[in-house]
């Protein structure tokens, strides 16, 4: 009897794990491929899932954050999908590779296509120059064929449950490669490297140069030797 009432408790703690974490599944959300690190270009895919048993999504509208503009904002073709995108004068020029931006995407916009129930789709950008922030959230709006509309606006705070209609969050990854600290105390490992190797070389070829000469001075020494001993030989037979 313990035994069954354990493995009809544990049943329904299950269950109810289940209930209570499907709906956080069909979120939209947004991840990106491989890795998107803060300052860098990244490939992003909205995943939009339909939750309802009777209606087909038609349109996703996604945001963008007007406090961290993105001055590339590339889509990739979706068959069956139309995508529009939506740029907009920015308060602040920006600078991007020596060239300065004036406007910045908003808004992407995806039609005329149709998600049907128990499907996703996934709508994939490429995305860049991302900000130095730990994050970006893209508040986005559902559209089923139905008229329904579903806001995923909702920003989670730290510390509190994971809102109903949480926004889609993309999390950024620290930048790869050091920064220009790091930079420069490769460049000067770089140099010292460079000044032991041409002083190691300096010093070999100084050693062999010391060599070359002691080995010369033997050889005459021997020569000379060797003459000092023919010299007392002729000597001894003319006095015999």
């Amino acid at each position: 009897m313990k035994t069954s009432r354990v493995s009809i408790a544990a049943a329904i703690a299950a269950g109810s794990v289940l209930v209570l974490s499907g709906p956080a599944f069909a979120h939209v959300g947004v991840q990106p491929v491989g890795e998107a690190a803060k300052g860098g270009y990244a490939t992003i895919n909205f995943k939009v899932p339909n939750e309802r048993d009777n209606a087909s999504t038609t349109q996703l509208e996604v945001n963008f954050p007007i406090d961290q503009p993105l001055t590339s904002v590339m889509p990739q073709d979706v068959p069956g999908w139309t995508v529009t995108v939506e740029k907009s004068k920015l308060d602040k020029p920006l600078t991007v590779h020596g060239k300065q931006i004036n406007e910045a995407v908003t808004k992407v916009t995806w039609t005329g296509g149709k998600i049907e129930p128990g499907k996703f789709q996934q709508f994939p950008l490429s995305v860049g120059k991302l900000p130095e922030s730990d994050q970006m959230v893209f508040k986005s709006i559902q559209t089923y064929d139905n008229g329904e509309v579903v806001r995923w606006i909702e920003e989670a705070k730290e510390g509190s449950a994971e809102p109903q209609n949480p926004a889609p969050v993309l999390k950024l990854a620290a930048p790869k490669g050091g920064d220009h600290h790091d930079s420069g105390a490769k460049a000067d490992e770089a140099k010292n490297a460079d000044k032991d190797a041409e002083h190691g070389h300096d010093k070999a070829a100084s050693e062999h140069g010391s060599d070359t000469t002691a080995r010369a001075l033997g050889i005459a020494g021997i020569v000379v030797g060797l003459g000092g001993v023919a010299f007392g030989i002729a000597s001894r037979r003319r006095s015999a």
